[in-house]
């Protein structure tokens, strides 16, 4: 072989190794491009899971680096043609797995932000850093509540009216005469004319109980009443009272008596005793009012009690027939019987408080005292 053939060989033989060569480096290149498997996309799917971000620029950057044209999730997606057509299904279900749940991992996100600026907006800056002191019930609320309780457990449900009262609810069906002191402006306070005017009493109620009732009748109304007198340590021009009323057929004053016995010894203690005495309301008959012995000073007698040993709480008496007649009720074959107590008079009793105006000023340093009762 001549040296033309021998170069001429040459090339042949190298030209076809360099052929080889390129043939194996691009089907190394394609097995290296289609090394693409479930765990790399799994491992994209557990970073997304565990993504978080505190602004909307966190959010953004987190967005362009998986959802955008040349973010991770394309890159996988552009890698995708590479893979042998055997496993393009699994694959291909894998991969819209990871796109829906970055999209939804981003979208969860921007709404917790979202929703964290709506509860950050409702904060006041201007707020003591210091916890809320939490306050407690009034301690006229306290004894209301507690006279409510027992009579409700002795059968007498609640019942409620106006405190801007007319003349006939508060005088005329309470059998108070034209020319009862009570009606006079300097006692009581009138609105607009004389038969408009604030209450002075929750017998107004009672009244309007009875209109619309038929008995057997057993309510207890509680409510503010208005009086014009001076104010001072044992009087007040508002306070507030709870009466109650009891109408059927053969109620006694024995009745009467005991209801008032079981609320004071429920009330004050099991060792309270009480008196009644004779007295005069127009619209009870017999009337009484009742005492017990005084609890501040163990009825030694105090300036509370004035050094008698005995404090009058509340009036009472068997309903007058003329009270029932013109309420609509059948004196005939109804009898009753009613009482009224202030509130301020009862909690002064029960927490030992000497000045009636106490419980109307607001003093924090005092209704703190009440705290523990509630």
């Amino acid at each position: 072989m001549n040296v033309l053939g021998t170069k001429l060989l040459n090339l042949i033989i190298t030209t076809a190794l360099a052929t080889k060569k390129c043939r194996n480096f691009a089907f190394e290149t394609n097995k290296q491009k289609s090394g693409m498997n479930i765990k790399d996309i799994q491992n994209v799917l557990n970073d997304i899971k565990h993504l978080e971000a505190h602004d909307e620029k966190e959010i953004e950057n987190l967005r362009i680096k998986y959802l955008s044209r040349k973010g991770e999730i394309s890159k996988l997606m552009s890698e995708f043609r590479n893979v042998e057509a055997d496993k393009k299904r699994e694959y291909g279900i894998k991969l819209n797995e990871l796109k829906k749940a970055a999209t939804d991992k981003i979208n969860a996100l921007r709404n917790s932000i979202s929703t964290s600026k709506d509860v950050n907006a409702d904060i006041d800056l201007t707020r003591t850093a210091s916890p809320v002191k939490l306050g407690t019930r009034h301690p006229l609320s306290l004894v209301k509540n507690q006279i409510i309780n027992i009579f409700g457990r002795m059968g007498f449900v609640l019942a409620d009216g106006p405190e801007v009262e007319d003349d006939w609810h508060v005088f005329s069906s309470m059998n108070f005469p034209a020319d009862h002191p009570a009606r006079d402006m300097q006692d009581t306070f009138f609105v607009e004319n004389p038969n408009i005017l604030l209450r002075t009493h929750t017998s107004s109620v009672q009244s309007r109980v009875m209109e619309v009732s038929k008995p057997p009748i057993r309510v207890i109304c509680p409510g503010r009443v208005y009086r014009n007198e001076a104010i001072s340590a044992r009087a007040h021009c508002f306070f507030h009272q709870v009466e109650g009323l009891y109408v059927d057929e053969k109620v006694s004053f024995a009745d009467l008596k005991q209801v008032l016995l079981t609320f004071s010894r429920e009330m004050f203690g099991p060792d309270t005793k009480i008196r009644l005495r004779p007295s005069y309301f127009p619209f009870t008959e017999p009337s009484a009012e009742m005492d017990i012995n005084c609890d501040i000073c163990g009825g030694k007698g105090c300036s509370f009690c004035k050094h008698t040993g005995w404090v009058e709480i509340l009036g009472c008496g068997m309903v007058d027939p003329a009270v029932l007649d013109a309420n609509g009720i059948d004196s005939s074959k109804y009898t009753g019987y009613a009482f009224g107590m202030g509130i301020e008079r009862i909690a002064n009793l029960k927490y030992k408080v000497d000045d009636l105006r106490l419980f109307s000023e607001n003093d924090v340093r005092f209704l703190e005292e009440f705290s523990s009762a509630y």
